[in-house]
């Protein structure tokens, strides 16, 4: 789409016509049929559609909208836009990660539908065909998560022309619902902050938690270009500013957190798609969406592009002269999943459905080669209805693990395959994580998850027993549980379960309180295509394929058996630059 489309998709509506300012100057569309207004809460403000229908057939519609977020609801409201206009439908589902633009979006047409006496359900069909799409660029990327958007603006940056494709209708992918953070070492708010780090025990943290099956160069090479990438995120407007936090496994703090306009520590994977996503538009780079990519074109042992099906059937080739596969992993094909590892069969993942696994195919179809496939990670603390994820960090900063019985358990601040495990072990196989206002006052994160309707609450923590539906014991035994852990943070020494208190701990000795229920989930896959220290894909005799390059969760052999929390992030900036930077060339 041309920015002067989409510039018209957000104009100022009149009766027929639409007027909207581009760079000082006015300019009047005409549009057929009749205008029909309405109106819906979107994520953040009203969304206002105009719907122009002619003869029962919806010939156009346009929209304002407030504090939509460009590159997630802002992209969601156009892919359902260009959905309805092309299938005569609204009936159709929100785009998960905007469920809440894409929901109001929906509303408002509907009601403007409602206005025009018109149920738009696909009996007037529109021209659902598109014409097949060919181009041609220096770089193509496949994967439009936070690795392939780190990619594309990495080869944008450096002056070539680049086409990104993702499958699904918004960037983003599993980045934009990761939680805690970044890991990065030596970095200048480590130094500002007073954390005292280095790259070797980055290394060193990194391959104990991989029970040291990691690749160590490739494990080296991530650690050693974290600062560099947390000082390019600050020039890409993507800064990593907020209090240090940790993580299961970490020696120092040193995930790297963003806030919120408010001060509140926030999600890092909508902050990085949202700043990211600005950053791709300032580019200008060419992004289609909704498109599935099958094959990598090979000529003379090198890859020279990539085709692929578009959301309509239409045929889409992309010819380059290199290519990035950054498609993330398989942990929302459960058939996959139960093929590699059948003893995860009937665990909710938290992954976005598009991270099937087609990669593997189609890398395998060009001679790559594939390590740790059967490493795939349960994050601990998962919510068990719909695999939301509810962010590690919250543990680090003082929340706490209880069972059913009132009790901790575990270390909460474990590698994530051990606190899986020994949730595991507790009744149902499911437990509570308990925070207090001080945390919440704190927390963007843990606003979200009150807003979506996650948390149970008490003033007191008998009332939050209640709510959790403890018995008498349960309560007694969590009164206790909590008298107990406010006094190991006052002392500084977990004598239960040897949780490092080395830092300032929310205590939780005051209310209200807060609790999720939580429970493992899958959440990564460690394991993936074979790349070296320079991204590129190493083929089953060994040597580099000429052309291709990979980044992010669709590679293997950075995390080994087990992936640190803060380190997914790490690695598909890290490796989203490296690979932007040698596809350059």
């Amino acid at each position: 789409m041309s920015t002067l489309s989409k510039r018209i998709i957000s104009c100022i509506a009149c009766v027929g016509l639409v007027a909207f300012c581009i760079w000082g100057s006015t300019y009047v569309v005409e549009h057929e049929g009749h205008q029909y207004d309405g109106a819906a809460d979107g994520f953040a403000g009203e969304i206002k559609v105009s719907v122009f229908v002619e003869d029962g057939t919806i010939t156009d519609i346009t929209y304002q909208t407030e504090g939509e977020t460009p590159s997630i609801g802002g992209s969601a409201i156009k892919a359902l836009r260009t959905k309805i206009l092309k299938t005569q439908n609204t009936q159709i589902d929100a785009i998960s990660g905007a469920t809440y633009s894409s929901r109001g979006f929906l509303s408002a047409v509907n009601t403007a539908l409602a206005e025009a006496g018109i149920v738009a359900d696909g009996s007037h069909k529109g021209n659902a065909a598109s014409e097949d799409y060919e181009a041609t660029a220096d770089v193509v990327v496949v994967g439009g998560g936070g690795a392939g958007m780190t990619a594309a603006i990495t080869v944008a940056e450096n002056g070539k022309k680049v086409i990104l494709l993702e499958k699904s209708d918004i960037l983003g992918g599993n980045t934009s619902r990761a939680s805690s953070g970044m890991n990065a070492a030596e970095t200048h708010y480590e130094k500002e902050q007073g954390v005292e780090d280095s790259v070797d025990l980055f290394v060193e943290d990194t391959m104990k938690s991989g029970k040291e099956i990691n690749d160590p160069e490739l494990v080296r090479t991530l650690a050693e270009n974290t600062s560099d990438a947390i000082d390019w995120l600050d020039k890409e407007n993507a800064p990593l500013s907020g209090p240090l936090g940790t993580m299961g496994g970490l020696s120092a703090k040193r995930t790297h957190r963003p806030t919120d306009a408010e001060g509140n520590v926030t999600s890092v994977g909508n902050f990085l798609v949202s700043a990211l996503g600005v950053r791709l538009d300032e580019l200008g780079v060419e992004i289609i969406t909704g498109a599935t990519v099958n094959k990598i074109i090979m000529e003379d042992g090198k890859a020279t592009g990539v085709t692929g099906i578009g959301e309509y059937g239409e045929n889409i080739t992309v010819h380059a002269n290199a290519v990035i596969v950054a498609t993330g992993g398989f942990g929302g094909n459960m058939d996959r999943i139960v093929s590699l590892r059948p003893d995860l069969a009937g665990y909710i993942s938290t992954n976005v459905a598009t991270a099937s696994g087609d990669a593997i195919d189609f890398l395998g179809e060009v001679g790559a080669d594939f390590v740790d496939l059967e490493q795939i990670q349960l994050h601990p603390t998962v919510i068990p209805t719909d695999g939301a994820l509810v962010g590690e960090a919250l543990r680090g900063d003082g929340a706490i693990l209880v069972n059913r019985e009132g009790v901790r358990f575990t270390n909460e601040t474990g590698t994530r395959d051990a606190v899986s495990a020994a949730e595991v072990a507790q009744t149902g196989g499911n437990v509570w994580l308990i925070a207090n206002e001080e945390m919440y006052e704190g927390s963007a994160v843990i606003k979200k998850l009150d807003k979506s309707g996650y948390l149970v609450k008490g003033d007191t923590l008998e009332d939050l027993a209640a709510a959790m539906e403890f018995d008498s014991n349960a309560t007694s035994a969590l009164l206790k549980t909590v008298e107990t852990w406010s006094g190991y943070v006052a002392s500084g020494t977990d004598a239960d379960f040897s949780r490092d208190i080395g830092t300032p701990l929310t205590d939780l000795s005051s209310g209200p309180y807060y609790a999720v229920n939580v429970g493992p989930g899958i959440h990564h896959c460690m394991g993936g295509v074979k790349i070296n220290t320079d991204a590129q894909v190493i083929s089953t005799d060994g040597t580099p394929i000429p052309g291709l390059y990979a980044c992010g969760e669709v590679t293997g052999g950075i995390h080994g058996a087990n992936r640190l929390g803060g380190n997914a992030v790490a690695d598909i900036v890290v490796f989203g630059r490296i690979a932007g930077q040698n596809a350059s060339k």
